[in-house]
């Protein structure tokens, strides 16, 4: 088992995707001690997307382990600011330079 294993997003975190967007990111998790979550190429994401990333942070406490996102895309900024849970996630949300003026 490794401890660090990133993992890159690229498709979008919908409904669409989710079943398998929860098996990827539970096997991921399975395999590392430590995650690092990369969304930046995430051009779409709804609430089943968001409870996808719920569900992994839960999972990893559960099993005394971290998972770190990142980096965010926009869509994913939007959503987890939306929904007031950027507290839940505690990773820093990274705004690029030409979104923060």
């Amino acid at each position: 088992m490794s401890s660090t294993q990133p993992l890159v997003i690229t498709e979008d975190l919908t409904i669409y995707h989710a079943l398998e967007q929860k098996q990827l990111l539970l096997d991921a998790l399975a395999a590392s001690t430590e995650l690092e979550l990369n969304l930046s190429q995430v051009s779409e994401m709804d609430t089943a997307g968001l409870q996808l990333l719920v569900l992994l942070k839960k999972e990893a406490q559960r099993a005394k382990k971290c998972v770190r996102i990142v980096a965010h895309s926009q869509a994913v900024s939007s959503v987890i600011d939306f929904c007031n849970m950027a507290a839940e996630f505690g990773d820093p949300l990274v705004i690029p330079a030409h979104e923060a003026s």
